[in-house]
């Protein structure tokens, strides 16, 4: 996952032990745009759909992730993501995120350094 690109295997260790595997069926929306962001989600198996506004952004499938900014910013969602197909995710709460950084420090600096290149090819 390219959030979490420049750990090493101890550390990637330490984030797959804090995160929880959980199922949706299709038409499960796993987070809504303007309500607040609790979880970051990586998709391991299926498909989602981002919309803002309504209308639809992209389609995103295993490898990818959302919710990132709930682990550093207590801001609202800026889209809604809905599972297509049946979906199995990853999912670190913005508490466990914040547990592990403080157990491994290290994690911190990588993890800034990719949002911040991600916010930045956005035009956020």
């Amino acid at each position: 996952v390219g959030l979490f690109a420049g750990c090493s295997k101890a550390e990637l260790g330490r984030i797959a032990a804090a995160a929880d595997e959980l199922s949706l069926p299709a038409g499960a929306a796993l987070m809504r745009e303007g309500e607040r962001g609790r979880e970051f989600v990586v998709i391991v198996e299926g498909e989602v759909e981002v919309q803002k506004g309504g209308r639809r952004l992209r389609a995103m499938g295993p490898g990818e992730f959302a919710g990132e900014i709930a682990l550093v910013a207590d801001v609202p969602r800026t889209a809604t993501v809905t599972a297509t197909t049946p979906v199995r995710l990853l999912v670190l709460s913005d508490h466990a995120f914040q547990r592990l950084i403080r157990e491994t420090p290290s994690i911190a600096s990588k993890v800034l350094a990719v949002l911040g290149e991600r916010l930045h090819a956005t035009g956020a």
